[in-house]
């Protein structure tokens, strides 16, 4: 069975940096995109950053210039730097693999809590 598996989140103040990162085992096939989504409170989940298999990277708007996205292949894992943090980047965050057969595997996520 496949394991994804998230740490990194907890209670940081506004401005503040937190490093997110994700592993995935008992995966045995190629993994494609690898990606990190966000859901705060009474609000639908996010696309907050991805990355493809050549290094190609995506980021939501809100959080341009302020998180970086990374990503070891052989280790199968991702990682996401967030620095500068707001009240609103509070939310569950979440990983995600996608295969070579576009099958997604999800983590169970990790909050991560911005105070003011």
């Amino acid at each position: 069975q496949v394991h994804v598996v998230e740490s990194g989140g907890g209670l940081v103040q506004a401005g503040g940096s937190l490093r997110l990162s994700c592993a995935a085992s008992r995966i045995f096939s190629s993994i494609n995109t690898m990606a990190w989504y966000r859901q705060a409170p009474g609000k639908q989940r996010e696309l907050v950053a991805s990355i493809t298999a050549g290094g190609s990277t995506n980021y939501a708007d809100s959080v341009k210039g302020r998180f970086t996205i990374s990503r070891d292949n052989a280790k199968i894992t991702v990682s996401l730097q967030m620095n500068s943090l707001k009240p609103e980047d509070t939310a569950v965050y979440y990983c995600k693999f996608t295969n070579q057969y576009s099958t997604d595997y999800w983590g169970q996520g990790t909050q991560v809590t911005v105070s003011s």
